[in-house]
């Protein structure tokens, strides 16, 4: 297997080390740092401005793709630019689940205004993603605190990934999995989800995570309906071929108990969100998955937006692996995650679920930390992931190296205004019922 088992991961967990979470010091003697700006002389540098794009492309019918009772018929991205006085522009991305229109608006209306005149180094006090506010709002923090550490890298020539890395070695050469599993329908043809993992191994990938398909209710499936496919994909791929099943917190803890066993008895590597995160006890439920499996580990925390948001699933032993996006935490409070995850001894491996934007920027992340395993990369059709930059980050072999170059590292392919004409922005949620779901037998 590709994977560590979690005894083996927290064995070699490391003992004592010295961060306090949200801390500025100066760096220590012998050049250890404490926070990735400790140390780093500043640059004057003021925001002159900053910009809110959106983008889109609507999916053709065969692309379309379908999980639980809806489909996704278009992807959107959010691109925001900051500018400096000194010709330097960052950019970022802030999550589409905040609402495309939404998060524009505010950025334009609230943060713009509070950020004009700064100097982009005070990243850590410009983006208070810890302040009470409505989720959309504390997201679109989110792509505001990228662009500023793109900003940073370009300013010192260097790559974000390095100013990332306080106290070890950057790994710019990342495993990442295919993620998908969102192709096949039960009320069609289930058998698609085997010949999708078979078709990202051939492609280079050494590891696969996929989604429970569409809605079990209205086409029968059960855990016992279900565990035949799994078996069948072990077998389809071999046992050298890393498996992630996703639940997308839709399975009641007694269907988890109940395929508990048998993903660890196909060795998979991790099983995410099995439950609702939300309901009262879900903790101890999560930390009953947890114990009924030996090496598989348990995994989430994707549209968590603080440290404090995740302290107790971390302090309880709810997560193995904590899920942080930096499209909507940030690349500060991202950081600041997987250093508190790193302390306990957990994996940090982010959602990456959306395009390119998003993938410049949980890379950088991944590169910069030391408890990462791999990174996920969305396998919908998307030219979004690639056809913003000049020079599109790319997966050879299952691996994607990022570029020795200041910030982020990418260029975007012609102006914010050249883009919005090649994907002009579709108003309307990028999900809808799916017309083709049977109904569920009463």
């Amino acid at each position: 297997m590709q994977g560590i088992s979690r005894r083996a991961f927290l064995a070699s967990a490391p003992a004592g080390a010295g961060l306090v979470a949200g801390c500025r010091r100066a760096a220590a003697p012998g050049g250890v740092r404490h926070h990735p700006l400790d140390g780093v002389s500043r640059e004057n540098l003021k925001i002159t401005d900053i910009k809110v794009t959106l983008l889109s492309y609507e999916l053709p019918k065969d692309k379309i793709w379908v999980t639980g009772a809806i489909e996704c018929w278009k992807t959107d991205a959010i691109l925001i630019q900051v500018f400096t006085d000194q010709g330097i522009v960052g950019i970022g991305e802030s999550t589409q689940y905040g609402g495309p229109e939404l998060i524009k608006k505010f950025v334009e209306e609230q943060i713009r205004p509070r950020l004009l005149g700064k100097n982009p180094f005070d990243v850590e006090h410009l983006t208070p993603v810890w302040q009470p506010a409505p989720w959309g709002q504390q997201v679109a923090w989110a792509g505001v605190d990228g662009a500023l550490w793109d900003i940073i890298g370009k300013a010192k020539n260097l790559p974000v990934y390095r100013l990332l890395a306080v106290d070890h070695e950057p790994n710019p050469h990342i495993r990442m999995y295919a993620s998908g599993g969102v192709e096949y329908a039960w009320y069609k043809r289930p058998e698609d989800l085997i010949d999708e993992a078979v078709r990202h191994k051939e492609a280079g990938y050494t590891a696969f995570k996929f989604r429970i398909g569409t809605d079990w209710k209205a086409s029968g499936i059960t855990v016992a309906k279900y565990v035949p496919y799994l078996r069948k994909m072990r077998e389809a791929v071999g046992w050298d071929f890393d498996l992630m099943q996703e639940s997308n917190m839709r399975l009641t803890l007694e269907e988890c108990l109940e395929l508990a066993p048998v993903l660890e008895e196909l060795k998979f590597l991790w099983f995410e969100e099995p439950i609702r995160r939300q309901e009262p006890g879900a903790i101890d439920g999560y930390r009953k998955i947890r114990e009924a499996m030996k090496t598989v580990k348990v995994s989430g925390g994707e549209t968590m937006v603080t440290r404090q948001d995740f302290k107790e699933w971390i302090d309880r032993d709810g997560y193995d692996i904590v899920q942080p996006d930096a499209n909507t935490t940030g690349i500060t409070e991202a950081w600041h995650i997987a250093r508190v995850a790193h302390l306990n001894g957990k994996i940090c491996c982010p959602h990456n679920w959306h395009g390119g934007l998003t993938t410049m920027m949980n890379a950088a992340l991944v590169a910069g930390i030391p408890n990462h395993l791999v990174l996920e990369l969305n396998q919908t059709f998307n030219p979004l992931k690639e056809e913003v930059f000049k020079e599109p980050l790319v997966v050879k072999k299952g691996y994607m190296d990022l570029p020795n170059k200041p910030g982020f590292g990418v260029e975007l392919a012609g102006s914010a205004e050249d883009l919005a004409k090649k994907f002009p922005y579709i108003p309307g949620h990028y999900y809808r019922p799916n017309p083709e779901l049977p109904k569920a037998p009463k």
